[in-house]
């Protein structure tokens, strides 16, 4: 008698319709690693090489995850429209501008052209993508659930266009530049005051959107940052903006990372604003020189390259074990 072996079936990643586009945030702080290595290179004299392979595996990341959700747009437009209107999930669609954005400071290194052309396109899909979220609230009707971090990331995402333009040659980019700190800085000023209503009143956040807290630092170091590149130097406001982003960081710190919280894509939400907070202290640093904001700035470089590390390693682990893609 035969007998039949059963063949295990082959587990799949899962379908491309699932991509989320917050995974777009990799990119964003990716990113803001290569430019902290390249500050952390006047520091503390580290090879800029480091900085060099960061910045093209950014480059790499954004080109791949840019095919999967042109994919997915073409193949399931429907997906990706709803994400689009969904109150919560359509703010993450500023992480593919903001990645733009910061991707012109990372290639303009190297090619002042392509950087100064990839800051164009980052600079108008980044305002045109906040008139729309913004025009999109004041529709009215919207639940005190809604009010969470991500929403943020379209208009204070703004303030990226002065970090990534303060040494753009155009005559016309200090008036952008203007423009985008007064949208963003007005923005921050609003909605973090909602959000912080929302989650000091109203029961906590889902757990899967608990990472996102951290993008709250965003406006204060974001804003540190693109604050010095449009003055040109660092005054006692910008030393506010620092310290302020520095405290509600290590608030944030200890409600973020918890054993207890899943892994998934919105873990990503804390790579840009931890990127965002060493890249302010390490140019803060530099401008105090003083050993305790040198060891702080060393600290919070050493504590992103973790993270990150983590992250990416999860991200690939969920990715072939069918948990990255799944509905």
């Amino acid at each position: 008698m035969q007998t039949i072996t059963a063949v295990p079936k082959q587990k799949s990643i899962g379908s491309i319709q699932f991509l989320p586009v917050n995974l777009f945030a990799s990119v964003m702080g990716i990113s803001g690693l290569s430019l902290a290595w390249r500050q952390a290179s006047k520091l503390f004299g580290t090879s800029l090489v480091i900085a060099d392979i960061i910045g093209i595996a950014a480059v790499l990341m954004f080109i791949v995850l840019s095919l999967g959700y042109i994919s997915k747009w073409i193949l399931y437009p429907q997906k990706v429209k709803d994400e689009f209107k969904h109150p919560i999930i359509g703010n993450f669609f500023g992480t593919i501008t903001i990645a733009i954005l910061l991707l012109s400071s990372v290639v303009g290194t190297y090619s002042g052209l392509t950087g100064q052309v990839l800051w164009i396109i980052g600079t108008v899909t980044t305002l045109a993508l906040s008139f729309i979220i913004v025009t999109r609230l004041l529709d009215g009707n919207h639940e005190h659930g809604h009010a969470v971090p991500a929403w943020l990331i379209p208009g204070v995402g703004t303030l990226d266009i002065a970090v990534a333009g303060g040494s753009m040659p155009f005559t016309w980019a200090h008036e952008i530049n203007l423009l985008s700190l007064a949208i963003g800085g007005i923005v921050a000023l609003v909605f973090l005051t909602m959000i912080l209503s929302r989650l000091i009143h109203h029961a906590p956040m889902h757990a899967g959107l608990t990472p996102s807290m951290l993008i709250m630092i965003g406006p204060f170091e974001v804003g540190f940052l693109g604050y010095i590149n449009f003055e040109h130097r660092i005054d006692q406001f910008a030393s506010i903006l620092f310290y302020f982003g520095l405290f509600l960081f290590i608030v944030l710190f200890f409600k973020v990372f918890k054993k207890s919280i899943p892994f998934g894509a919105s873990w990503w939400g804390v790579s840009f604003p931890l990127a965002a907070l060493s890249n302010a202290a390490l140019q803060y640093a530099m401008f105090v020189h003083s050993w305790p904001l040198i060891t702080i700035a060393a600290i919070i470089l050493v504590l992103m390259n973790i993270v990150l590390v983590v992250l990416f390693v999860r991200t690939i682990k969920a990715l072939f074990n069918g948990n990255l893609l799944k509905g």
